[in-house]
């Protein structure tokens, strides 16, 4: 049901067992190892944790992942690379990677008072002075174009809660081009948190985040906003005002015509969501019914896929669903979660509004959670899975404490199959992977790992990133 709770920034999910880790230094390249489990102990907040979902089928030869170069960048500012998120479980603050057409890239972070896009060369280097949005809260989503990129943030505003709104923000040449404002009182929207995702397909963007009711019939409560912004940076037809409850998760792809692909995680119809301006209907397209309160089974920022051959595919945090009963008033499902911890999921689309087949899993051990779960195409038919494991996990209320053992890198197929052994890096990973024109895959983060431990407290920061780099092999 509809509630007025506060939405966590940031959206947790992933998966893992416990494995040795190689070292990665400064412009090093270092060859990922496969992984053997160990059993963790039991969940111990009630629901069913001794029966294990059905993993993803193997293929009769699982490859070695190729090696991990790294790089690293200096930083003008410090990052607060980890925030509190729900019951105080850490979560990363996200750091966008994306490629610009000609291969050079964009890394955007925040330093708290602002936004800063780093420029990056083909080789990974960095390309002068960070492009500073000042006064912007939140990298919700990066699009890099030749010479400039386009970015989703907040801004202060001034409404009735005193919260943020959202801005759609370009930059070309290191000059601002403009700065469309997305939420506002006549809109009856704001922006608190984005959790968002920002799409381009060379004529318009697609800008997809989180609002809070600002008056009108969804005053108080969170919701979901669709807006299409044109090169100008005029608003364009289409997209909603008002989606999913409580939105948890947002993924975007973009479309050469129509509506833009999309999906949400949320707790008033329980589950994951082809979403296209769905509202209030109970009978949206459902991928998979979820316990989404925790704000755990969105899947990360990226956890959205399409081959070139127009195959999608969603990846997220599950703990399965032990029953999923309507509501009983008409509006959404209430649902019992089948396990404690998370497991990595992936459910494949027909086409960009079709789920089809049923949710199949790449983890299989109810005694180890798996968090911060990512997806990126890895070449024209393979897809990328990371995620983080937590052994010895201990849950309640959706999240769980334990031993953090590692990020998990798994290719699997557009078929169900793992096409690769899963290896264990020390890498972590904090937002959006961006895809190169050569099929490597890049991403940046603090490289440092974090603990499950206990909640956060205080937010570790960071002067420096590390730019990796995933080879592709066909």
């Amino acid at each position: 049901m509809v509630k007025k709770l506060l939405l966590i920034p940031g959206v947790l999910a992933a998966g893992g067992l416990l494995y040795a880790i190689p070292s990665l230094g400064q412009g090093s390249v270092a060859t990922p190892r496969s992984a053997d489990s160990r059993a963790g102990t039991e969940a111990t907040d009630g629901t069913a944790a001794d029966t294990a979902p059905a993993g993803l089928a193997a293929t009769s030869a699982q490859a070695a992942l190729p090696g991990l170069a790294t790089t690293k960048v200096t930083l003008p500012a410090s990052l607060s690379y980890l925030t509190p998120g729900y019951n105080g479980t850490p979560t990363y603050t996200r750091v966008a990677t994306a490629v610009a057409p000609d291969g050079t890239l964009r890394v955007a972070w925040p330093d708290g008072k602002s936004v800063h896009v780093t420029s990056l060369t083909k080789g990974l280097r960095r390309s002068g002075a960070d492009t500073v949005v000042p006064k912007a809260a939140e990298v919700g989503g990066l699009v890099a174009h030749n010479g400039g990129f386009a970015v989703l943030t907040r801004r202060p505003d001034k409404n009735k809660w005193n919260e943020t709104a959202a801005y759609l923000v370009r930059y070309q040449g290191g000059k601002q081009n403009f700065a469309a404002k997305l939420t506002s009182a006549s809109s009856h929207d704001t922006a608190p948190t984005l959790d968002g995702s920002l799409a381009w397909n060379g004529t318009k963007y697609g800008a997809y985040f989180v609002v809070h009711g600002a008056g009108g019939f969804a005053d108080g409560h969170f919701g979901d906003k669709l807006a299409y912004v044109s090169a100008a940076g005029k608003r364009a037809s289409g997209g909603w005002s008002w989606g999913c409850s409580h939105n948890e998760g947002t993924a975007l792809l973009p479309e050469k015509s129509g509506a833009f692909a999309s999906l949400c995680a949320e707790d008033w119809r329980s589950g994951l969501f082809v979403s296209t301006g769905i509202g209030a209907p109970n009978n949206a397209p459902v991928l998979q019914r979820e316990q989404c309160w925790a704000g755990y089974c969105g899947g990360g920022f990226g956890g959205f896929v399409r081959s070139s051959a127009g195959r999608y595919a969603a990846v997220f945090a599950s703990r399965g669903a032990a029953s999923a009963k309507p509501s009983g008033d008409g509006r959404g499902y209430t649902v019992k979660a089948k396990w404690a911890t998370h497991q990595v999921a992936i459910h494949y689309l027909k086409n960009k509004s079709t789920p089809t087949g049923k949710t199949i899993y790449l983890t299989a051990d109810p005694k180890t959670d798996h968090v911060n779960v990512h997806a990126a195409p890895y070449g024209p038919n393979r897809i990328l899975v990371s995620w983080q494991s937590v052994a010895n996990a201990s849950c309640k209320s959706g999240t769980c404490t334990g031993r953090f053992t590692g990020t998990h890198l798994q290719l699997v197929d557009y078929s169900g199959r793992r096409v690769s052994k899963d290896t264990v890096v020390k890498a972590q990973i904090a937002g959006d992977i961006a895809v190169l024109p050569d099929h490597d895959v890049v991403w940046a983060s603090v490289n440092a790992a974090p603990n499950y431990g206990r909640p956060l407290g205080t937010s570790p920061k960071s002067r420096t990133l590390t730019v990796t780099r995933l080879r592709y092999v066909g």
